[in-house]
């Protein structure tokens, strides 16, 4: 098992988490536990939403792993709009249920990075992959293979956090991003890479093999 240098809960929502521990207290102390019992339940959630627990990383080279839990919305062939090739398509939704860390689905070094401003449609519907605001991130095997990542915001998210940048090399599994607070991940593939997941399947964000590409 590869570690993972992060803790259990996300470093995006220690703010929030705070926030919200510090109001049910405030309310708790003031008015008792029947007035705080929402704020405590608002605590809950921001933990469970923030949750970032480590995964196992699986050991076959060819497989191409989930960048997000969730479940899949999509599995076509499609243009990826973003390298301008035909490209095999598979896009995971989270929803606000889900852990939002996301992972690097292959072993590779980033190409280019793009992020488009957009709107904010239910992140189900195929029209938000390219209505939505949106963070591209484009991977280049050694294998000479490229993988275009793309997080979009959602219905109810408001902010796509991506750490990569060109030229930067990553590991299958790495984290490089997080969304808040229910969201989408399109993952667009060479078209010989061969789809091990179909539509409503549920996927765990590392240890879900999406595809597998020799």
């Amino acid at each position: 098992m590869k570690k993972y240098p992060h803790p259990i809960i996300a470093r995006e929502g220690w703010p929030f988490i705070a926030l919200a521990l510090a109001f049910a207290m405030g309310i708790h102390a003031y008015a008792g536990f029947g007035a705080a019992a929402f704020p405590w339940l608002v605590v809950l959630f921001m933990v469970q939403f923030f949750r970032d627990p480590q995964r196992t990383i699986p050991e076959d080279p060819a497989a191409v792993i989930s960048p997000a839990d969730g479940r899949i919305v999509s599995v076509e062939k499609v243009r990826d709009p973003y390298l301008d090739r035909d490209a095999l398509k598979i896009s995971v939704f989270m929803n606000v249920f889900n852990a939002h860390s996301n992972r690097i689905p292959v072993d590779g070094t980033v190409t280019k990075t793009l992020y488009f401003p957009g709107k904010f449609v239910n992140a189900e519907l195929s029209k938000a992959s390219t209505d939505n605001e949106r963070a591209v991130t484009c991977l280049r095997t050694a294998g000479g293979h490229d993988v275009t990542c793309v997080q979009v915001a959602g219905l109810i998210a408001r902010r796509i956090l991506c750490y990569a940048r060109e030229g930067q090399s990553f590991s299958r599994g790495d984290r490089y991003g997080f969304i808040r607070f229910g969201s989408r991940v399109d993952v667009y593939l060479p078209l010989h890479a061969v789809p091990r997941v179909s539509v409503g399947d549920k996927v765990y964000a590392t240890e879900t093999v999406l595809a597998a590409m020799s």
